[in-house]
């Protein structure tokens, strides 16, 4: 990964009354996929505006190769943008709307015929080139404007939901695609979305947002294996959260016994909160589990079942690819690592 490229810092913003984002701090890294997650209104898209010269920061700064930038318009920025609507010109063929950037720049017919026919085959778009934009799919004309903002030769690419409109077999296959063409051209990539799945397939980095602040920064294992508050647990994946007790440094009570676990630093008979991902509980006959419940509920999701298990008060989704008949008793076990520990939150 690349030095520092974009940063920033103590960034505040709000639209009338309404505050969007406050004390924001972060840095991009040249040649990094990050991606700005998190729910709608979080402020992840106004913080790619930002970057992108659309808005200004109330206070703070945006720095662009250690260069504060905060009043530089978006056209002189070396950065371009893909929105969720692509905005392609219908008047005009694809070879034309690809290239539309360059004869503004009054480049020699030569070298937007190369330029524009490399691009093209970057985004697996060969031959397309006479092609009208109405007659595409909506996956191609996604390709048509990544390759519209990508022949201008930015160092920065930002990309707005740009998987939103299409179907989820062809976001699942773009999402590899754009993560190939990063690789490729060898830029940043600033992503935006909703959508856990898509953040942890193609990121290097994933910055969790709500409320118009940062969570959590960190690699997508770390975020999914590591969340840092009841938010992120929530928001990425599935989590059962349950009360617990850190009785000391690698040993935690929930559901009336004790656990040995990885964690420490939390003191000692310290109110905590356990996070249990379904995938990682082990059922097994009720006397060979560390506690045991019954099946109250059985939902078969295609690669796995998922269970709701009745336990102690509490109501354990598990997910595995054996059924338990609703009703049938059943051992639970989870290993040192399967546990994550944090500090006790009051309930969202």
């Amino acid at each position: 990964m690349g030095t520092k490229l974009i940063e920033l810092r103590n960034i505040e913003k709000s639209f009338g009354d309404h505050e969007v984002l406050s004390g924001i701090d972060l840095y991009i890294r040249e040649n990094e996929f990050i991606t700005l997650l998190g729910p709608s209104g979080c402020g992840k898209t106004t913080t790619l505006r930002l970057i992108g010269g659309f808005d200004s920061p109330d206070t703070g700064d945006v720095l662009f190769d250690g260069r504060r930038i905060n009043e530089i318009p978006p056209h002189r920025r070396s950065v371009n943008t893909v929105f969720q609507r692509y905005a392609l010109f219908p008047h005009l063929n694809v070879f034309e709307n690809v290239a539309f950037g360059l004869r503004i720049q009054k480049l020699s017919k030569e070298e937007i015929k190369d330029r524009v026919s490399r691009i093209l085959k970057l985004v697996d778009l060969t031959g397309f080139g006479p092609r009208h934009i109405d007659s595409l799919s909506g996956g191609q004309q996604q390709r048509v404007a990544i390759a519209r903002a990508l022949v201008n030769q930015p160092r920065v690419l930002l990309l707005d939901e740009p998987l939103g409109a299409l179907d989820m077999k062809l976001r699942r296959e773009m999402q590899i695609e754009l993560k190939n063409m990063q690789r490729q051209v060898g830029i940043t990539f600033i992503y935006v979305t909703h959508d856990q799945e898509e953040a942890l397939t193609m990121s290097d980095t994933v910055v969790v947002m709500n409320d118009g602040r940062i969570q959590q920064i960190g690699t997508p294992e770390d975020i999914y294996n590591e969340p840092n508050n009841r938010f992120v647990a929530q928001f990425i994946g599935k989590s059962n959260i349950i009360e617990g007790t850190m009785i000391r440094d690698k040993e935690v009570s929930f559901c009336g016994r004790a656990f040995p676990c990885v964690d420490g630093g939390f003191g000692e008979n310290v109110p905590v909160d356990v996070v249990l991902r379904p995938e990682d509980i082990e059922l097994s006959d009720p006397e060979g589990g560390q506690l045991q419940g019954v099946v109250s509920d059985v939902v078969f999701k295609g690669i796995h079942y998922e269970m709701l298990i009745d336990c102690q008060d509490h109501a354990l989704t598990v997910q595995s690819t054996r059924m338990r008949e609703p009703g049938k008793q059943v051992g639970i076990s989870v290993g040192p690592e399967e546990i994550h520990v944090m500090p006790r939150e009051a309930a969202l």
